[in-house]
């Protein structure tokens, strides 16, 4: 079993950045490949970002593309979500999620592909 614990979210105004992190509690995090996704009032959830196991495979869902930075310490079982020229679009809980199977090439976009969550971390930009 994998517990994911996300930290870092809070009130920001438009343009400001913030980074938020997930910490795992597991031996074996290091051999998941990793995601982060959102989730709006009203809205489903979608992905935001995503990277391998190795941390060789960042991405980024367009709407997010070159404001938002993914990456990963795999020595503290942490990953993080970068996140710059907030937008009030940008407003959502944000979850960290692990996908269960050993060294995936690429993380993938579905979130029923991934076997482990956080309980989220509130994100809230104003304009």
């Amino acid at each position: 079993q994998v517990q994911l614990v996300e930290s870092g979210g809070g009130l920001v105004q438009a343009g400001d950045s913030l980074r938020i992190s997930c910490t795992a509690s597991s031996d074996t995090f290091s051999w998941y490949a990793m995601a982060w996704f959102r989730q709006a009032p009203g809205k489903e959830r979608e992905f935001v970002a995503g990277i391998s196991w190795s941390g060789g495979v960042p991405y980024c869902a367009d709407s997010v593309k070159g404001r938002f930075t993914v990456s990963r310490d795999n020595a503290k079982n942490t990953v993080y979500l970068e996140m710059n020229r907030l937008k009030p679009e940008d407003t959502a809980v944000y979850y960290c999620a692990a996908d269960g199977r050993f060294l995936q090439p690429k993380p993938p976009r579905d979130e029923f592909e991934y076997s482990y969550w956080g309980q989220g971390t509130q994100v809230t930009v104003s304009s």
